[in-house]
């Protein structure tokens, strides 16, 4: 099972402030190098704040851009890993042994799981070309 897990954004990571303590990117990849060490790790990066940012707003055929920054601090995230483990209890337990993300602060991470093509059931006998086309875009990906 794959999971996405979401590094909830802070004021001060949408500041665009960098944590000053150098000890907090250590333990950080402390715990990125676990979780390689550990074959879970898929990916994982951090984000620019919101200010440096755009999205785009779809209602019917029509696209809205709306340039970032974005308000709701508490609904952005500002980071993310994804892990690869046999059930979410054993993400929970990955993730309680994250330092905290943004030290000296209140901080939460959201632990979602992504969609597999088994997910879809009946569908993939509805619309077979569907997944077969997804299959093998996949496939093209891995192969970069």
């Amino acid at each position: 099972m794959r999971f996405m897990v979401l590094v909830k954004a802070t004021a001060q990571s949408e500041s665009g402030q960098m944590p000053e303590d150098p000890s907090a990117f250590v333990e950080m990849g402390k715990f990125n190098e676990e979780m390689v060490k550990g074959g879970v790790l898929l990916a994982g990066e951090g984000l620019h704040p919101t200010s440096k940012g755009k999205r785009i707003r779809f209602s019917g055929s029509q696209r809205t851009v709306i340039d970032g920054p974005f308000t709701e601090t508490k609904e952005l995230i500002a980071g993310f890993w994804i892990i690869q483990v046999k059930s979410l209890d054993e993400a929970v337990e990955w993730m309680k042994r994250c330092p905290n993300p943004h030290p000296g602060q209140e901080s939460e991470i959201e632990i979602r799981q992504v969609f597999e093509a088994e997910d879809f059931g009946d569908l993939q006998e509805k619309i077979p070309e569907v997944f077969e086309t997804e299959k093998k875009l996949r496939e093209q990906i891995e192969k970069k």
